[in-house]
């Protein structure tokens, strides 16, 4: 009911008035005419006008050689899951990472609406680690790099100011997998985190499995045991531009976040612990909206976060089941991205922190809010915070949860 409603109102901003119609044709005409003369006039052969098209959809073909390389005494390699569609993605087992996903706009033209790198060496000298990876031990931050179980306090390795964040500093983000792919539209990692790794007790087994549908979904699931108790929150931190890796701000892209209440933050992103809502704040996408449209308000957690970097508290009816957290549109491309997780968090980060330091693998740069991420989750420092959902995992569970990115196209 949600998505029809939304796209019901997102296509009314693409139709034109019959007069603006007119208007658009007669310029042009008058365009090619004056094109037409000045080739004319030209003695040496005619350049072809340059093609622009409403996306950057073309990247250079991935090279398997790029993602060869031996770490920690295993290798890495790339892997591709295609469906029925014509859908493409790419992954390697350096951090379990997707590293592309071609599917066809509304001109069903290929676009890549995952940011990433062309080699394993770009994503290990990379000035932002997480592009596309999987994230653990512990996703999101956990205040001053400590927490306690059964009164033993741990202490993590602080990575992002006074804070631990994502796993530590070499997270899950940085380990070799293994790989298993037993068919063309599924892969499985796999990986053993042994006790105290990063500071974090149990040895702890990790699966993560892609799968690839003929829906066009991107399915994603996570398994764990540990033979300790322990913390875990395990996400993918994929950077989407749904109208394509390069072609700038993602501003005018709409949103719609299935969620009421958010978890606002001190100056150092840990949550305060407790819920607040989204009703008269910018935090406010239960409509759809641009990204952009509020992002620049006077507002202490816009200044905290230096844009959006907040978690969510979904709408949940019943838990541990499949809900909706969001749906996404490229303004440009028509392509349209639903969120579904059993998670009961989404942390929405704008790009806030992207400077242009590393070059994309079509070219581009990462530039300042050209992609954003929608992390399903439990909440940041849980550990920390008794009302918050448990994170904590024990001897004898099973650790299992699962995200659905499921794309389609609004002409």
């Amino acid at each position: 009911m949600q998505l029809m409603w939304f796209l019901r109102i997102t296509s009314a901003a693409y139709k034109l008035k019959p007069e603006n119609v007119m208007k658009v044709h007669f310029k042009f005409s008058l365009l090619l005419l004056c094109l037409y003369s000045l080739s004319a006039c030209n003695t040496s052969s005619p350049k072809k006008p340059e093609e622009k098209t409403d996306t950057i959809a073309k990247t250079d073909v991935l090279s398997p050689k790029a993602f060869q390389k031996s770490i920690d005494g295993k290798n890495t390699d790339l892997f591709i899951l295609k469906n029925k569609n014509g859908v493409e993605a790419a992954f390697t087992n350096y951090g379990a990472r997707i590293i592309s996903l071609k599917m066809p706009d509304k001109n069903g033209v290929q676009t890549d609406v995952i940011v990433g790198f062309s080699s394993v060496d770009q994503y290990i000298k990379s000035t932002e680690p997480y592009f596309g990876a999987t994230i653990g031990r512990y996703g999101n931050r956990i205040a001053k790099g400590k927490f306690s179980l059964d009164g033993t306090t741990y202490i993590l390795p602080i990575n992002n100011g006074v804070n631990s964040l994502h796993g530590g500093k070499k997270g899950f983000q940085d380990v070799i997998w293994d790989a298993s792919q037993t068919n063309e539209q599924t892969i499985e990692f796999s990986y053993f985190s042994k006790d105290m790794e990063e500071g974090y007790p149990g040895n702890l087994k990790v699966k993560v499995i892609y799968t690839l549908t003929d829906y066009n979904e991107l399915k994603i699931s996570y398994e764990a045991t540990t033979d300790k108790k322990t913390v875990i929150n395990l996400t993918n931190h994929a950077f989407f531009n749904l109208n394509g890796e390069g072609s700038g701000s993602i501003l005018n892209h709409m949103l719609q976040i299935n969620a009421e209440l958010y978890t606002p933050v001190d100056s150092t992103l840990i949550p305060f612990g407790k819920h607040e809502s989204v009703e008269g704040t910018p935090f406010d996408f239960r409509k759809i909206s641009a990204i952009g449209q509020r992002i620049s308000d006077v507002n202490v957690q816009l200044k905290n976060g230096k844009g959006y970097d907040h978690n969510y508290v979904l709408n949940i009816v019943k838990s541990n089941e499949m809900h909706l957290a969001a749906i996404a549109k490229g303004d440009r491309s028509g392509i349209i991205m639903e969120v579904f997780t059993k998670e009961p968090g989404l942390q929405f980060y704008s790009g806030n922190f992207m400077e242009s330091k590393n070059t994309f693998k079509g070219g581009s740069k990462d530039d300042f809010r050209t992609a954003f991420c929608l992390e399903t989750q439990h909440f940041p420092d849980s550990p920390n915070q008794p009302a918050f959902p448990s994170t904590v995992l024990n001897p004898g569970e099973k650790y299992n949860t699962s995200t659905v990115y499921k794309f389609s196209i609004k002409k």
